[in-house]
């Protein structure tokens, strides 16, 4: 028998690997972000116990009641990192809205303890709970903001003291779960209204049901039925007055904001009608176009729309020097050389960018601006380069006429993107068919795909075809065929030219 077993060249390669994975798995839990947000949670947790245990740490000789609430409140928590580290990474990389987060959690929690010692009811535990969910809903999605919700619940539930009231849990779990599956979107200023009424509904149901089957007095049963209903329907009003200052701290803009920036009376629509009408008409049209698309893949084409609006603001600085505004058959691109007609056309997402931030734009709105050309070749101003081109120079590189991005990192800025590009091409084009139309559709996508653009927005194969098909169907509505009137026998030829089609 050998001591030492001769190893062959692979499986000491396939040793080092493994060795290198390990090593990279360490280093990414010793990830600083990661670090970060454990210590956001230990903060959680420090502040949660003394609060939810507020009771218990003022009675001598009650600590053992205190180590089992500690011991639900770090597993609470720990379950919600890992939901939050499942559903939404983000947080744990931006400590920001993780802090803002522990915050929401820490606060509702206050204010529930502090209600319940004040006024001796369990109704501040629904209430609280109910503004998570909306809160959550409006900040982020449905699924998110009703496991969070859930985890709140049972967390406001101890705060309140009702440790073994499986009835209170229930009471609170159908407002948060009501609240959060009818409260997609906000459109209407009545919107909170109608969910908090429904909310309140749905919980003094069964608030009624339960304190029923727990044989209580029907006085005892529908006075606090009574309580948490209107707790439910006061966060309603509450939130409403709110969302101003909820969209500023997360950072969103909510469809009822979308709407307001959809306006043509807003100051950049207007300047842009005004001092680019060609570039107002094709962001109408691109909106139209992504809305569409977006909608047939199941994305917000509210948000495409209005995002396709302003993606072209930056042309509002030097409008004649874009296409859709020039007037006559001369272009001013002729007196320049290709560099700087380059630099010009580039220039116009940096000005978009900073027109932006000076009218207050809001972040979600901005990111259109940003990523519409992600990191395209500017090709026409690239081939008159080459054109132009002395052999003695260096070769010319590609990068020098690419727009500096970054990519689209969202399914409804590649959308915008994609529209923009394909409205653009077919705006040049003449004698356009429903098949020309598709063609130039797919060999766009096509191109934007094989170009790497759509990398950062994770849109699949299979919805790409979606939007093609949408955009197609909606170009092809927009450039249909025309008949034109016929002309009376003695009409001039000239004037019988200019009737203009149905």
């Amino acid at each position: 028998m050998r001591l030492f077993k001769k190893t062959s060249p692979r499986r000491s390669r396939l040793r080092k690997d493994k060795t290198a994975e390990r090593f990279l798995q360490i280093s990414r839990l010793a990830d600083k972000s990661i670090i970060i947000s454990l210590l956001i949670w230990v903060f959680f947790v420090v502040l949660s116990i003394p609060i939810i245990s507020f009771e218990l740490i003022q009675q001598a000789g009650a600590y053992h009641q205190v180590i089992p609430k500690t011991v639900i409140v770090v597993l609470v928590s720990f379950a919600a990192i890992f939901y939050i580290y499942r559903y939404q990474q983000r947080i744990i990389k931006n400590h920001t809205r993780a802090l803002v987060l522990a915050g929401l959690f820490v606060l509702l929690l206050a204010a529930a303890k502090l209600g319940a010692l004040l006024t001796e009811h369990d109704f501040w535990a629904t209430g609280t709970a109910v503004t998570m969910a909306i809160v959550l809903t409006i900040a982020y999605d449905q699924r998110f903001a009703i496991g969070m919700s859930l985890f709140y619940c049972l967390l406001a539930c101890f705060a309140v003291g009702s440790v073994a009231d499986i009835n209170l849990f229930l009471v609170v779990a159908a407002g948060v779960i009501t609240c959060c599956f009818s409260l997609r979107e906000i459109r209407t200023r009545m919107k909170l209204l109608e969910v908090s009424a429904l909310s309140a509904t749905i919980v003094l149901i069964t608030a009624v049901s339960l304190g029923f089957l727990a044989e209580k007095t029907p006085a005892d049963i529908f006075r606090r039925a009574g309580w948490h209903a209107l707790a439910t329907f006061i966060v309603g009003l509450l939130i409403q007055s709110l969302l101003p200052l909820i969209e500023k701290i997360f950072r969103i803009a909510t469809s009822m904001t979308l709407l307001d920036f959809s306006d043509a009376n807003q100051p950049l629509l207007k300047k842009l009608a005004m001092e680019a009408p060609g570039t107002f008409s094709h962001s109408l049209l691109v909106g139209s176009i992504a809305e569409t698309a977006a909608e047939a893949i199941g994305r917000n084409g509210l948000l495409c729309r209005v995002g396709a609006y302003y993606h072209d603001i930056g042309k509002i600085n030097k409008p004649t020097y874009f296409a859709e505004n020039e007037i006559g058959p001369t272009s001013r691109h002729k007196e320049l050389k290709p560099a700087m007609s380059q630099l010009i056309i580039v220039g116009h997402v940096k000005d978009g960018i900073e027109m932006a931030k000076e009218y207050g734009l809001p972040a979600v709105l901005r990111q259109f601006i940003d990523t519409h050309h992600g990191t395209t070749l500017i090709e026409y101003f690239y081939n008159e380069a080459k054109k132009q081109q002395d052999e003695k120079q260096s070769e010319l590189s590609e990068s020098e006429f690419r727009y500096a991005g970054p990519k689209p990192r969202t399914k409804e800025a590649a959308i915008v993107m994609l529209a923009d590009a394909v409205e653009s091409s077919l705006r040049s084009m003449t004698d356009l068919t429903p098949t020309r139309i598709e063609a130039v559709v797919h060999n766009m996508a096509m191109k934007r795909l094989q170009d790497g653009q759509f990398d950062e927005c994770d849109l699949s194969l299979r919805e790409l075809s979606q939007i093609e098909a949408s955009m197609s169907k909606t170009l092809a509505a927009h450039y249909h065929g025309r008949v034109a009137y016929p002309a009376p026998p003695d009409a001039p030829q000239e004037e019988s030219a200019d009737n203009n089609s149905v």
